[in-house]
């Protein structure tokens, strides 16, 4: 959500930040913060299995930005703060943090049983 409203509000001051000119693509990305904050919100209320979705999401997109900020540090020599600074860290980081975190929180047991499963209706029978 903080991603989506510093593209949204602060387009400028963001590209700056990584060392890049005000973009439209900044309010693509503005959005798809959005949608991914408004999932996660979602998802902390309902199940394990909507939260590892919500991360699924994340991580696709969190670790592409991580390749592409390394990519413009080799093909550009971009080292602005926004591009290799605390972000790339945290945009390799934080999906793995959330999947070690969901795969210690995973339902084991009766828990798992308590979850009804959709199988195939048998034919023939």
């Amino acid at each position: 959500m903080w991603a989506a409203i510093g593209h949204l509000v602060f387009p400028v001051r963001v590209a700056q930040a990584i060392g890049w000119q005000t973009s439209p693509f900044q309010f693509e990305v503005a959005v798809a913060n959005l949608g991914i904050g408004c999932a996660g919100l979602y998802a902390a209320f309902r199940s394990f299995e909507a939260r590892l979705a919500t991360n699924l999401v994340l991580a696709c997109f969190l670790i592409g930005a991580g390749i592409g900020h390394i990519r413009d540090i080799v093909t550009a020599g971009n080292f602005a703060p926004g591009n290799a600074g605390p972000i790339l860290f945290t945009d390799l980081l934080t999906p793995t943090a959330i999947f070690l975190l969901l795969w210690l929180s995973r339902p084991r047991g009766e828990e798992r049983e308590a979850v009804p499963r959709r199988t195939p209706a048998r034919q023939g029978r």
